[in-house]
């Protein structure tokens, strides 16, 4: 637990650094041997490297990126922790990793209450723990463990996602990305809905290099080699093929290498190194927990050197529309975030249908998804 502690505080330490030195140092990481032209290609593959802090800085068609990374502790009847266990911590806004987890914005179970949404999308990739759904729609649904759920706010949407501790003998570890990907204009006020991607639905793409060291990428948006991911929600950027949308979530054995193909687009693509030590990419060292901004056209190859490398891509044509955002809302101009704030407080964007801000699910229900449309979907 201590080392795991002392990677987090490096990482938040990272986080609050500048890097504009990191490209006056990248010659540094090029050998010798290679002739010029053969530096300049590999340099033009990699755009920029940047620490990564608590939230990941994308590029359009994204808006922002968050792994959460939580050790939570055995649960109680409630699905929170003891509550001897909060005490020192800032209940509400408990952002700060102590003894490995945080709560968040919950006050007995860890989490984010019932908080508004407009004009983007949320897509929660959950590695490890459950989420507890539920929504102004009257939808709601617990999923986790592999499963992936893609939210569109459009119009505007309340809803809350608990992360609730079931086991009561043992701890309920937690690891969830968050991506915030942008609507366009002509979607932006769609009506709301999420689409369940359960973890059996995945296609994951799995085989052993060259050096006989196994690769695995979960295939969450896109293609990759021969594989497709499950179709996006309709009103998504990322419904439609020619926007070239991919999101990977890259597993490497130590010594191991894969190959990220080009795009026939001109997309923006950006590589998240969040776990490992060695990381090169065509023989360019990237520090630790730092992102990668890539020439989308060029193909790419990641070696994972002497430890487990893992690695999110998130890929996309962008939108190439004004980004105006405060808070939750994400609009075009500042007059449409004017026009969320007066329609949530008039609205609430339908209230709030459940008796609890921070509802959960109970202790003995399994996966499932009920939608506003009354459909449910139920997994074991």
């Amino acid at each position: 637990m201590k080392k795991k502690d002392e990677s987090k505080e490096r990482r938040a330490f990272l986080g609050k650094l500048t890097l504009g030195s990191i490209g006056l140092a990248m010659s540094a990481f090029v050998t010798n041997s290679k002739t010029v032209e053969e530096n300049k290609k590999q340099m033009s593959k990699i755009k920029r490297v940047k620490a990564m802090g608590f939230q990941w800085e994308t590029m359009d068609p994204f808006l922002f990126c968050v792994h959460h990374e939580d050790k939570y502790p055995i649960g109680n009847e409630n699905l929170g922790p003891d509550p001897s266990l909060l005490q020192g911590r800032q209940i509400g806004q408990d952002f700060l990793l102590k003894d490995g987890w945080r709560m968040y914005h919950g006050a007995s179970v860890p989490g984010f209450p019932q908080h508004p949404h407009r004009g983007f999308e949320t897509i929660t990739v959950v590695r490890e723990g459950l989420v507890d759904h539920a929504d102004s729609t009257g939808a709601a649904g617990r999923y986790g463990n592999g499963d992936v759920q893609w939210m569109t706010a459009g119009k505007g949407v309340l809803h809350s996602e608990m992360f609730p501790l079931l086991k009561s003998e043992e701890e309920n570890p937690l690891e969830l990305f968050q991506i915030w990907i942008n609507l366009p204009k002509k979607n932006k006020m769609v009506d709301p809905h999420f689409k369940m991607m359960w973890t059996e639905s995945i296609p994951v793409f799995s085989e052993m290099d060259a050096n006989e060291n196994k690769i695995m990428v979960e295939v969450i948006a896109g293609n990759f080699r021969d594989l497709t991911a499950p179709k996006p929600p309709p009103n998504s950027w990322a419904h439609e093929a020619v926007n070239d949308v991919m999101i990977l979530n890259i597993h490497m054995d130590k010594n191991s290498s894969i190959t990220i193909p080009k795009s026939a687009q001109e997309v923006n693509r950006m590589a998240f190194f969040y776990e490992g030590s060695n990381l090169t990419i065509d023989e360019i060292t990237i520090p630790d927990y730092h992102s990668i901004e890539l020439d989308g056209q060029q193909e790419v190859t990641f070696n994972s050197g002497d430890s487990v490398a893992k690695i999110l891509i998130l890929q996309g044509k962008p939108i190439n529309e004004p980004v105006v955002q405060h808070g939750p809302f994400v609009m075009n101009t500042r007059e449409e975030i004017q026009q969320a704030f007066m329609d949530y407080q008039q609205t609430q964007f339908g209230g709030w249908p459940w008796p609890k801000n921070d509802q959960t699910h109970g202790k003995e229900k399994q996966r499932f998804a009920k939608h506003s449309d009354g459909r449910e979907e139920l997994k074991t």
